[in-house]
């Protein structure tokens, strides 16, 4: 079934094809007509199953007729990162290019004036994230009374992130007649609560999130000591060895996608960082010379990587083995797309074995093993995923070999805490400055409405 069987208007249909797309997704088939329709929505999906389209492309046709009024959007959409409402907001202008609709996107980093000249015009489809939009009510430069449709995406990221107070504060502002859009990958008690609190009798649809990787992708584990410089240089030689066009490191901590990135630019790379705790305008300029190729290699946090979508990826390197499971799929799943070939390389230590055996039962099979000689863990640690300092057999704790410091007195870093491991050592690498940061917002983000 094409998307001209969804009840969509000619316009929009003529920007779906000139997108390049024929066919809906699952969810999109099920959630565009029940959205014309003027239904409340519960959408169980995953990121990755169409279902920014599933709302966007039926609030274009919705938005069509009407006119905003100064201060108060016809459309709120929740987000709980910068990174997906700069994706929705792209999906509106794609979709959109054939209409009139104005929108405001309302994130932190970028200053409070721009965001508020747009307010003060009317936009049909303000796209916020609930931080930034309660300060701006709380300002009073934004009232939600006419409100037609909220849109509440990533429910159980919110909770995650801490959000679902604020988004429940948000809620109770809006006016009883208002159609309301929920998306949530999963269904935690919290996010219930929310949904039984503010929907009306919704139409349910779930989408299965992905067990399997695409066929396109050719996946490898590779095995390596747990110390931090071993690992970093895997890495490298990692990428030095094979033909990596582009390609995306991912990992659990910001703090390592700090180090990672600082490493591999202080080793020549084209490489940047992207995660919550840089500017607003450095995280968007630098998904912008990722995206054009400006940049080789982009070292992400999940969260922060959430809204990224770059065609043509070669490579997904997981400098972590993802503590969620489904994550990995989402992680490689950017490589290997419209039936082009992809590449991944999932580093895990004696310490990611919890990790790794989760992900191997989620998947149902064994990824292959890349033997990087002069990389791998000691035979005897493999089977070890604790963080305690080892010990001997009788519970003693080993001595120092003979010729190092037995002899000096025990200092703090050389007589680590029994309930935590040994501080590791600061990488040499520290501190040094990542190619390729921009200081500049694209314009769709700051531009007037028209």
């Amino acid at each position: 079934m094409g998307f001209e069987y969804l009840g969509l208007s000619e316009q929009l249909l003529a920007a779906i094809k000139d997108a390049g797309y024929t066919e809906p997704t699952p969810i999109q088939a099920k959630a565009i007509p029940a959205v014309l329709q003027g239904r409340d929505i519960l959408g169980i999906a995953q990121t990755g199953t169409g279902k920014t389209a599933s709302f966007t492309l039926p609030l274009i046709d919705i938005l069509s007729e009407g006119r905003a009024r100064a201060r108060m959007p016809r459309t709120l959409i929740l987000e709980p990162t910068r990174e997906l409402a700069a994706q929705v907001a792209e999906s509106f202008e794609k979709y959109g290019k054939n209409s009139k609709l104005t929108m405001a996107l309302l994130i932190g980093g970028v200053a409070f004036a721009e965001q508020e000249k747009l307010l003060d015009r009317g936009v049909d489809v303000l796209i916020a994230t609930p931080g930034r939009l309660l300060d701006h009510l709380d300002r009073g430069r934004v009232m939600l009374t006419g409100t037609e449709i909220l849109v509440v995406d990533e429910a159980d990221r919110m909770l995650d992130m801490g959000f679902i107070p604020d988004v429940e504060k948000i809620c109770k502002l809006m006016p009883p007649r208002l159609q309301s859009l929920f998306f949530s990958a999963t269904m935690p008690k919290e996010v219930k609560r929310l949904t039984d609190q503010f929907l009306k009798d919704p139409k349910e649809i779930t989408v299965s999130s992905p067990k399997s990787t695409a066929t396109t992708i050719t996946q490898k584990i590779v095995r390596v000591a747990a110390d931090d410089k071993t690992k970093r240089a895997a890495l490298r030689y990692l990428i030095q060895t094979n033909d990596v066009k582009n390609g995306i490191i991912f990992c659990n901590r910001k703090s390592d996608v700090k180090v990672v990135a600082k490493s591999l630019a202080v080793h020549g790379f084209s490489v940047a960082e992207i995660h919550g705790d840089l500017p607003q305008e450095t995280r968007t300029q630098t998904l912008a010379k990722y995206k054009a190729g400006e940049i080789q290699l982009l070292v992400a946090s999940d969260v922060a990587a959430r809204g990224l979508d770059v065609s043509d990826i070669t490579h997904v390197f997981n400098y972590d083995i993802p503590s969620n499971p489904e994550d990995y799929i989402h992680r490689i799943g950017r490589t290997g797309r419209a039936g082009k070939e992809g590449w991944s390389f999932s580093l895990t230590t004696p310490r990611d074995k919890k990790y790794l055996d989760a992900l191997l039962k989620m998947l149902g099979k064994d990824i292959p093993e890349e033997k990087l000689e002069g990389f791998e863990a000691p035979a005897s640690r493999d089977r070890k995923s604790s963080r305690k300092p080892r010990q001997k057999d009788d519970g003693r704790q080993s001595k120092a070999p003979a010729g190092r410091e037995e002899n000096k007195a025990p200092s703090r870093e050389s007589s680590p805490r029994k309930d935590r491991p040994p501080r590791e050592k600061e990488p040499a690498d520290r501190g040094k400055p990542v190619v390729g940061m921009g200081d500049h917002v694209p314009a769709f983000l700051l531009r007037d409405a028209k």
